[in-house]
């Protein structure tokens, strides 16, 4: 019979924590463990390092996995920057110091919800940085239609409630408010439910119950990153559409995800040509903690010798 995974609490010195600064001199958080070659991961929102406290352990035999703190959360600086600082290419450009930083040459990047979009706008920026990436349910721009369809368009109310200063009004510095907004993402959003349970949940809302916390992590929405105006855009033809990425790649899609159903991979191959898909039916939007097996699988498939 198998064994739920001893809870670790983040703030474990066991974890590994580092420090570093990024180009423009701001604080990056990140945790570090394992050796061999290298394996980014990059977490969502809502969250932080801590989405891969259940992948970690299952690469560290065979990589030297980091994860660090996004900029804005977690343990990373929250700088007083006009918003584009939080942008997709910002994010990106932090992700890119921190592989200077650690004098990481390539790596495999992981990531889902931002931090899928994030990785994979790295691959675009340098791709000779990385070596492939490994995604749960990456937006998809072929999806654009089905995201604003009139039927589905109510899934991401959130997006546009995260533009106004009543989202920080409501929320911001507020443990219980924090606990009540993130933990409906966490029931609706999952799928496997046990991961997402209530020791987990209770770290990440001490990390965004923290003042200026929870608004910082909206500085996303508010750059106009995120899935909503990407598929506005896209519908307007106010931007041409982007080149594939050609690193190799590997997609878990987590079927029971109401944020991104599996029909949102149908025409993914124009951005991942020659992508590798596995689709897992019990899994909703939080890929890897609800399946850190079958994501340690997609990311060692991609390491040398997978």
């Amino acid at each position: 019979m198998s064994t739920a995974p001893v809870f670790v609490d983040p703030e474990d010195e066991s974890w590994g924590h580092h420090t570093l600064r990024d180009a423009e001199g701001h604080r990056v958080h990140l945790t570090r463990g394992g050796t061999g070659p290298a394996v980014v991961c990059l977490h969502g929102w809502p969250g932080g390092w801590f989405d891969y406290r259940l992948l970690r352990p299952l690469l560290e035999p065979v990589a030297d996995v980091v994860l660090p703190d996004l900029r804005g959360f977690g343990g990373s600086d929250r700088p007083a920057l006009p918003v584009a600082g939080y942008s997709r290419a910002a994010q990106a450009a932090v992700v890119l110091a921190v592989l200077d930083a650690l004098g990481i040459e390539r790596a495999v990047l992981v990531g889902y919800d931002i931090g899928s979009s994030i990785a994979i706008q790295v691959a675009r920026d340098a791709p000779d940085r990385v070596v492939g990436l490994a995604l749960g349910n990456p937006m998809n721009p072929a999806a654009g239609p089905l995201l604003l369809a009139p039927e589905h368009r109510g899934e991401f109310w959130y997006q546009d409630f995260h533009q106004l200063e009543l989202a920080s009004a409501l929320i911001d510095g507020e443990p219980r408010a924090v606990a009540a907004y993130l933990g409906h993402f966490y029931r609706h959003w999952g799928g496997r439910q046990e991961p997402l349970g209530p020791a987990h949940l209770a770290a990440l809302v001490r990390a965004y119950a923290e003042p200026g916390a929870f608004t910082a992590s909206l500085n996303w929405y508010r750059s106009g990153s995120s899935s909503l105006p990407v598929a506005v855009a896209a519908a307007r033809g106010d931007a041409p559409p982007a080149p594939p990425v050609g690193v190799p790649s590997a997609v878990v899609w987590g079927a029971a995800d109401p944020l991104f159903p599996p029909a949102f991979s149908e025409g993914l191959e124009a951005m991942l040509p020659g992508h590798r898909l596995t689709v897992l039916e019990d899994v909703g939007h939080f890929v890897p903690l609800e399946a850190p097996g079958e994501l340690a699988a997609a990311v060692r498939s991609l390491l040398p010798g997978g």
